[in-house]
């Protein structure tokens, strides 16, 4: 269910800023939409696992939380990393 560490440095270095960025809001919302792509996969097979739902909402809501706010602060970047992860279809 959790993305390995090989995995999640692929993510961080295809989004990163600059390098050594690992906490910038387009890392933090790629990092979380590959762990919710991976519970996604996980609740095809797991229908009735609702404690690791809940974490997935959570998740959701806090991707969008990071998302609000990178629009807030620049929609340049907001608009690239949604085109770039395709979030909105």
């Amino acid at each position: 269910m959790s993305i390995t560490a090989q995995r999640k440095g692929e993510v961080i270095a295809d989004n990163a800023r600059s390098a050594g960025d690992t906490g910038s809001a387009e890392v933090q919302v790629a990092i979380l939409s590959e762990r919710i792509a991976n519970l996604t996969e996980h609740f095809k097979t797991h229908k009735k696992d609702n404690h690791s739902r809940r974490g997935l909402l959570k998740m959701v809501s806090q991707r969008r939380r990071l998302l609000d706010h990178l629009k807030s602060v620049d929609n340049a970047r907001y608009a690239a990393l949604i085109a770039k992860l395709g979030l909105r279809r």
